[in-house]
């Protein structure tokens, strides 16, 4: 079976495709730095699957230790998770998002090349729209605009990636751009477990729910939407998860091109419509307050996932009941994430 390099193999959507790929039985490498994972997900994805793999805690920018992956292992494909991905923290420190997303892709796709290893599924984001555009969005849409930093390097990356093609046609490319993932592996042993204060609203909301934060912060009730609050398209990660399952499949057996798929629901549900629903799949209470307005965010933002149906064969089949049943259930037994 074919062998796929995972980088960020061990965080939040690495650790559930890890999970996946094995279930449906390719081999794995995994490279993770750890900066904002923990090495517990990799031993939980064992346990989940009976099956091990090789786990090295490397940074994808040193292209010498990247080699040694490739000296021990002969790679057909590479999944490319590894990243910084806090849109606020990018607007402070725009060096380090630029060096380690921009850079790491490329020190990368260096080594990859040298070793003849042209496939690549990469991980990129909704963010890549911008502001300009109105739902549903459409992968033929003009990307660029982007309001932050780590929006630009998802979309910088995209259009490297797009030029290695157009520069050699032997790189196979496709690009993935997520909306917004939650739910967790459906036996709450692995999750997503962020170092301190969460960005994401579902495990703020989750935090909220134990006891570790007092209040979820709502930034803004005046958005043109059903009930005020802002609304995004909201995906279960294992769904999440098939889908590069799916462009693993495809990029193994395809003509080397550059393929673009959105992965999303289609559906749009508000801050308060997870409130609610988290409310019902928890039994918890969620407090929460009205803030001001974040700068950038948009009133309405989900996809069409039309492409992905007819091009992967695939569709999110999770509802966001299931969504927050599974969130809940990874943070009510994992309290302290991997410290458990």
């Amino acid at each position: 079976m074919s062998k796929i390099l995972v980088t960020g193999g061990a965080g939040f959507i690495g650790s559930h495709t890890c999970v996946e790929l094995l279930n449906a039985g390719y081999e794995i490498v995994v490279v993770d730095n750890l900066y904002n994972s923990s090495e517990k997900s990799l031993d939980r994805v064992r346990e989940l699957t009976g099956k091990d793999f090789a786990f090295y805690p490397f940074d994808i920018r040193d292209k010498e230790n990247m080699q040694k992956i490739f000296d021990d292992h002969k790679i057909d494909a590479c999944i490319h998770f590894a990243g910084l991905k806090a849109v606020g923290e990018s607007c402070q420190k725009p060096l380090e998002y630029y060096d380690n997303n921009i850079g790491g892709t490329l020190a990368l796709c260096e080594v990859m090349r040298n070793n003849g290893c042209k496939k690549i599924v990469f991980s990129s984001s909704a963010t890549v729209y911008g502001t300009n555009n109105v739902s549903p969005l459409k992968e033929s849409m003009k990307t660029g605009g982007t309001t932050n930093p780590y929006g630009t390097t998802k979309y910088m990356i995209e259009i490297i990636l797009d030029d290695f093609h157009k520069g050699d046609s032997e790189w196979a490319v496709t690009l993935l751009r997520y909306f917004n993932p939650i739910g967790a592996h459906k036996s709450g042993r692995i999750g997503e477990n962020p170092n301190g204060i969460p960005n994401n609203l579902m495990p703020y909301i989750t935090q909220v729910a134990i006891g570790k934060l007092p209040c979820l912060n709502v930034f803004g009730d005046d958005y043109n939407t059903h009930d005020g609050t802002g609304v995004r398209d909201y995906i279960h990660v294992v769904d999440l998860a098939l889908g590069h399952v799916k462009a693993v499949e495809k990029i193994l057996k395809d003509e080397p091109k550059v393929n673009v798929y959105n992965l999303g629901t289609g559906n749009g549900y508000s801050v308060l419509d997870i409130v609610k629903a988290f409310e019902q799949a928890s039994g918890q209470k969620i407090n929460y307050k009205i803030a001001p307005r974040r700068p950038g965010d948009l009133d309405t933002c989900y996809s069409d996932a039309s492409k992905a149906l007819n091009e992967l064969g695939w569709k999110a089949e999770r509802d966001l009941l299931e969504m927050c049943e599974d969130s809940w259930r990874w943070q009510s037994n994992n309290p302290n994430g991997f410290d458990d």
